[in-house]
């Protein structure tokens, strides 16, 4: 049995969190928050929030013992980009995106993972 979790429209750059989810893929849950958990990056805060919640809905909703569960997908994907202007000499101006991202968090039985 598979149970999702998204955290939605984070302000961070999707690029900043790809390499710590990449760390994160196939380790059982209490491996992976420990991981996210001692990380300095910006990310971690985020997908820790995210595997809690996984774990949370797996153990509420669908009765699965969060002991057994590993994590079979961990992604950052892209969002919407907030679009703001800079103003600069003579009247022009530059134009600045702030980037958002998507955390999804896929966990799996122990038995489907294999």
């Amino acid at each position: 049995m598979e149970v999702i979790a998204i955290t939605r429209n984070a302000r961070m750059s999707a690029a900043k969190g790809r390499p710590l989810a990449r760390e994160c893929r196939g380790l059982p849950v209490s491996a992976a928050l420990k991981l996210v958990e001692f990380s300095p990056k910006k990310a971690a805060v985020i997908l820790k929030k995210t595997l809690l919640s996984a774990a949370a809905n797996a153990k509420n909703n669908n009765g699965l013992d969060t002991a057994t569960l590993t994590v079979k997908e961990c992604v950052f994907d892209e969002s919407v980009r907030i679009r703001r202007y800079w103003p600069t000499a003579r009247g022009s101006a530059h134009p600045i995106a702030h980037r958002l991202c998507h955390c999804k968090v896929v966990l799996t039985d122990a038995k489907e993972a294999k």
